[in-house]
């Protein structure tokens, strides 16, 4: 029998090294120090974890002004866990701390899943990055 899934929100809750850990083995690390990690999440509008245990199997947090504008990043769910309907529970946790904002998002990985989910595709993406990747104070 498969342990529960625990939902929150409690920073404090995460093992932010395993974290680290299992998102560069889920192939989902994009170079994020244990503490730098934990700061993103620290310092978002809203976070939700999902936890079996005391492993966090799913990840999803929300950067917005509060207003009108909202953007939604590190949507992540370990893979053995993925097709349960966990990263889908995650969105709509934060989607109740959005109510009259406009959501966004960028993917490459799963544009059929965010439309299933209500997201419309819409315009182009443009991005860049200001100096060196992660070389900040955080480091």
């Amino acid at each position: 029998m498969t342990a529960a899934i625990r939902w929150h929100s409690d920073h404090d809750a995460v093992d932010w090294d395993a974290l680290t850990r299992d998102l560069a083995g889920d192939d989902f690390d994009n170079g994020r120090t244990p503490a730098q990690l934990a700061l993103s999440f620290r310092n978002s509008f809203a976070a939700v974890y999902a936890a079996v245990d005391a492993r966090t199997i799913g990840t999803a947090r929300v950067l917005s002004d509060g207003v009108c504008n909202a953007y939604l990043v590190d949507l992540w769910t370990l893979s053995a866990y993925r097709r349960r309907g966990i990263a889908r529970r995650m969105i709509d946790g934060l989607c109740e701390r959005l109510d009259g904002q406009h959501l966004c998002l960028f993917t490459d990985d799963a544009p059929a899943f965010y439309a299933a989910c209500g997201f419309a595709q819409r315009g182009v993406a443009f991005e860049c990055v200001i100096g060196q990747w992660l070389q900040n104070s955080t480091r």
